[in-house]
Order: structure tokens, then sequence, then C-alpha cells
């Protein structure tokens, strides 16, 4: 049994070891990272292959007749061609859920980098402005409270669900807008994609990305946010029509966006997001803390266990 590991950087860091995959190999190949040319070459006589982002293609498929096994290192499936995976038999196994908590943490740091000013503060302190002052305190950033504030969530899922259950903590009113409502009493109000926008002080994405979400942030729907609010993007680049979105910003409709995805990735030079105004980017990270890649890479190696003892689990070729 010979495994292939393609983009192993994206998920150790550096600081995780991915011993519990490879000790259920005979022999494996680990490459930091792999390019679109290079994958058929490097898996073209393995048995099983794990990948986080590359491209595994009917063309791959194809040309890797060995291949049985495809192993992902996170909950999307979309580069992986599922059809292509069927007709050959070949689970394609993901990991639902590993992260949800660290996203959800993730949304609030973005939330409070607007609504605290820690990092703007803490520079005045650095420069030395806190030495020179003739007062004990200054007020050179607007702070606000988020009792009382109200948050939509978009999207009601694990992580959205996870995410008013820190607003609750934090006494503010949540809204959410859902194709599926939750049985259970989760201390949301659900209410019309309209009604949330005009409502809530902070708008959270957490649907997946597909036809009917493409864009759902468009200059049509940020016509309708109410005007002085925040956006929060923890979800797909693609949910935001990023012009748009810029334009917003730089007018003043939004106070403030916190994102942690883009349309494209790694983010591109001339996305207008890059000057638009109060606006914080981080670079895909809120999955990305040690415990929760430790945990993905546990579920990982828990997947492929179960495939060579004939029982996939978290099969999404089937």
């Amino acid at each position: 049994m010979k495994i292939v590991i393609l983009d192993s950087q994206t998920v150790t860091g550096g600081n995780v070891s991915l011993e519990r995959i490879t000790a259920l190999a005979d022999s494996f190949d680990i490459y930091d990272f792999s390019e679109s040319d290079e994958i058929i070459d490097r898996i073209a006589d393995a048995d099983a292959v794990f990948t986080n982002k590359c491209l595994i293609t009917s063309e791959v498929f194809e040309r890797c007749p060995n291949l049985r096994y495809v192993g992902l290192f996170s909950t999307g499936f979309n580069n992986v061609d599922l059809k292509a995976a069927k007709e050959r038999n070949c689970p394609v196994c993901n990991v639902p859920g590993y992260s949800t908590d660290a996203v959800a943490q993730h949304v609030f740091a973005l939330i409070l980098s607007y609504y605290s000013k820690v990092s703007e503060y803490a520079k005045t302190v650095s420069d030395g402005e806190w030495c020179k002052a003739k007062m004990f305190t200054y007020f050179d950033f607007p702070l606000y409270e988020l009792s009382g504030k109200t948050i939509g969530i978009i999207g009601f899922g694990n992580i959205g669900r996870a995410v008013a259950k820190i607003a609750l903590a934090f006494n503010m009113k949540v809204l959410a807008y859902t194709r599926t409502k939750p049985l259970e009493d989760c201390g949301a109000e659900f209410v019309s994609l309209n009604e949330l926008l005009e409502k809530s002080d902070i708008v959270s994405l957490h649907c997946p990305l597909n036809s009917a979400t493409a864009e759902i942030i468009n200059e049509k729907s940020l016509s309708k946010i109410k005007r002085g609010a925040a956006l929060i993007n923890t979800a797909r680049g693609g949910l935001v029509n990023e012009e748009a979105l810029a334009n917003a910003l730089n007018s003043g409709r939004l106070a403030f966006a916190g994102l942690d995805v883009v349309s494209v990735e790694p983010m591109r030079e001339d996305n207008p997001l890059r000057s638009a105004k109060n606006i914080v980017i981080t670079p895909h990270v809120a999955w990305a803390p040690k415990e929760t890649r430790d945990r993905l890479v546990g579920v990982v190696a828990e997947n492929f266990r179960c495939w060579l003892e004939g029982k996939p689990e978290n099969n999404v070729a089937r």
C-alpha cells in the first residue's frame, strides 16, 4: 500500500505530525506542495492520495489507474471530480465538523477587532503615545459594546449555531436565515434574508458556496444592509461580490468588513478589497489552530483506517 500526500504544508505548518497516517502505509511520499502539472507524476503508482486543495480531476483518475482512495484534509470536496471517483468506485473521504469552534472563535476575533480596537490602541502604546498623555486614558478610536447589538447569521449549520451561542453569551440578539431550521431551541429568530440584512448590526456568512449562494452579498443585497453595519465572512470568498463590497466600504455604507476568505486564493494583487477602507483580512486561517489541525489529521487517519478495514467513513463519493 503506497500513499502520497500532495500538500502537507497546508496542514502541518511544521508543528503537526502526519505519522498517524503514514503508519498505516507500506510506503509513502510526502510533498510540501504540488503544482497542478506535478500531481499525475507524483501519484502515478499510488494506491491512495491525501490532499487539502490539489485538484484530483477526471484526467488524474484516468492516468493513475492504481488510485483507490482519496483522503481529504478538509470538509469541502469541490477539488475532486466525484463523478470520476464514483465510476472507479474510489472513496473520497472528507472531515466534517472538525473546525467548528476554531472558526466561530475567529468570527469574534474579527468582530472584536472593530468593536474593541485592541490592535489600534496597542499600537499607540507601542509608539509611546500613552507615555506622553496628560490623562490616564484617551479615546482616539471609537469603541462599541456588543451587548444589545443584533447579529444576522446567513447559514445555520454547525458553525452558524456555534456563532449564535457565542453571540448570546455577549447578550446579543441573533437573527438567522437558513433553508433548514433546527428542531431544538437555539435562541435565534429565523427571518427572511431581506429582514436579516435590514435589522442586523453585524452580518456573518456561514452558508456553503453553490449556485444559490454565489455572490449572495452583492450590490443589491448591500443596498439593503443596515447603514453602518459590519460584514464578516469566514465561509467562502465566492459568497461575496468583492467589487460591490469594496464600494460599500469606501462609500461608508458599511462601517467594517472582516474576512478570512476571498474569491481567489492566494489573494490577487488587483483584488479591490486590498485597498478598501475599514477592512481586516486574514489569510484563510480561521480553521488553523494547532489543536484543530491535530484533530483534522486524526480524523483523516481514522477515515483511512476504516477504509483499509472495508468500512469507509465520511465518503462523499457514494
